[in-house]
């Protein structure tokens, strides 16, 4: 008999810090997220609709004290519509370890309200295409994508996986490779994009709010390229741009063709100090 593989589990790195390790704490955290003043006010209901237009988000990814309320906003339109089946999560990488495009294709991922299946037949479709690497290192303490899951979770339980993908590498033909490989894999499936990427890092208050505008307008015009030449040409310190140019260019290459601004706030706004903030915007991906 050959050996039998077991794929290692990715346990939570950033529980206890940038969320509530104990699960009914997590919960009232997340509510919290949505009630807050600058969160969408309210918390999700029933889907109010039987078709699925919103293809990908764009949402935060800090401590949930900082740009959950902003987060919050992009998961409350999706718990609108009827809920995905696969999510593809692309996040940055902080920590430097790993491959340049890292997609993981191991076990579940746990969070403290539970497992979270991998879709490894979108996962190995992605890898196959060359656009990206299976590694398992990238993902380990990377908290990009980790942060993600408990919003997900408290919306559509355990009825969905995920496809965990961590770029170092952040250019734009790196990002436009990733998102066409993205948009081969998901195509015709129930799937659901997000971009994991906050901007501006440690800046006065107002200068966030006037440098991220430049990389929002380019989001909202549908302009990957846009993206990185606004970062690039203003210093911007937004950390995923890579993300952001890789979920919209699979969001154009199957047919979405606008980008709605849910929210946009800095740590000042929802936690404060305001001498020096980050900056957190919401946004979503659909098809007219």
């Amino acid at each position: 008999m050959g050996e039998i593989t077991v794929l290692r589990d990715r346990l939570p790195s950033v529980s206890g810090s940038f969320y509530e390790d104990d699960p009914a704490a997590l919960e009232s955290r997340i509510k919290w997220c949505f009630l807050h003043k600058i969160g969408p006010g309210r918390l999700p209901s029933a889907p109010v609709s039987n078709e699925r237009k919103i293809f990908a988000l764009i949402s935060p990814h800090a401590g949930y004290i900082y740009s959950g309320p902003v987060a919050a906003h992009g998961f409350l339109e999706v718990s609108k519509e009827p809920p995905p089946e696969i999510v593809v999560i692309v996040g940055p990488n902080h920590t430097g370890m790993g491959g340049a495009v890292s997609v993981w294709e191991g076990g579940d991922w746990i969070t403290p309200l539970g497992r979270v299946k991998v879709d490894l037949e979108v996962s190995r479709s992605i890898t196959r295409s060359g656009a990206a690497e299976p590694d398992s290192d990238a993902h380990e303490y990377e908290h990009s994508l980790e942060v993600q899951i408990p919003f997900l979770q408290y919306l559509f339980g355990s009825g969905f996986r995920i496809v965990p993908i961590c770029m170092m590498l952040q250019d734009y033909e790196t990002s436009r490779e990733l998102g066409e490989a993205i948009a081969t894999a998901v195509k015709g499936k129930p799937a659901l994009l997000i971009a994991s990427t906050d901007f501006s890092h440690y800046v006065p208050y107002k200068s966030a709010y006037e440098r991220d505008s430049l990389v929002i307008e380019e989001i909202l015009r549908m302009n990957p390229k846009g993206v990185e030449g606004a970062v690039r040409s203003k210093g911007i310190t937004m950390c995923g741009p890579g993300p952001v140019m890789a979920v919209m260019s699979a969001s154009l290459a199957l047919g979405a063709d606008r980008c709605r601004k849910l929210c946009y706030a800095t740590s000042g706004d929802t936690s404060g100090p305001k001498g020096e903030v980050v900056g957190y915007g919401s946004f979503s991906i659909e098809f007219k």
